[in-house]
């Protein structure tokens, strides 16, 4: 079982490290996991996407071309990134800043309040990457909420463990 996953943006939402993360968890599942990036030359605002695959088995091509899941956190990467998701995927929008979705797309689609969430529950849009993890965690069930809660707490700011574990369990909770 091969999951490819593409986690996209504008830069400075945090989809960078959040595919690191998930990529981590993944390893604490005893799985194999590549983590790739690309973002514009901006160093806030432009594009950004981070891709991860997740096997059972080896990786021979270390490059995501057919993702499973695609994670849009702006309407620039739900235009740049959806593409090549194909009907049998799943596309994860952010509802704050995604309105128009891509039309040549027909595969299950979940419009979720990710940074809405984050800034009303937690009171900083900083933490939607988490919540968009944890949506994606629930969803996919590509790892465990154990590994997922243990690789958020190896990469954030000491001091801020409590509020990530909570970023975690409010994205799981969007998917009904």
């Amino acid at each position: 079982m091969k999951q490819e996953l593409r986690l996209s943006g504008s830069g400075g939402q945090g989809l960078i490290l959040a595919g690191i993360i998930l990529a981590e968890a993944a390893l604490l599942d005893g799985k194999l996991a590549i983590q790739s990036q690309s973002y514009g030359p901006e160093a806030r605002g432009g594009s950004s996407k981070s891709e991860v695959m997740i096997s059972d088995e080896e990786i021979y091509f270390p490059k995501v071309t057919k993702p499973n899941l695609v994670l849009v956190m702006s309407q620039e990467a739900a235009k740049k990134y959806v593409d090549d998701l194909s009907d049998a995927g799943v596309l994860v929008t952010d509802s704050l800043f995604v309105k128009d979705l891509p039309t040549s797309f027909k595969g299950k689609v979940y419009e979720l309040p990710i940074t809405h969430t984050a800034k009303t529950e937690l009171g900083k849009a900083l933490f939607a990457n988490i919540i968009a993890l944890g949506s994606i965690v629930k969803l996919t069930g590509l790892v465990t909420e154990a590994s997922i809660i243990k690789a958020v707490l190896n990469r954030v700011p000491k001091g801020t463990e409590e509020v990530n574990e909570k970023a975690i369990k409010l994205g799981m909770s969007l998917i009904k």
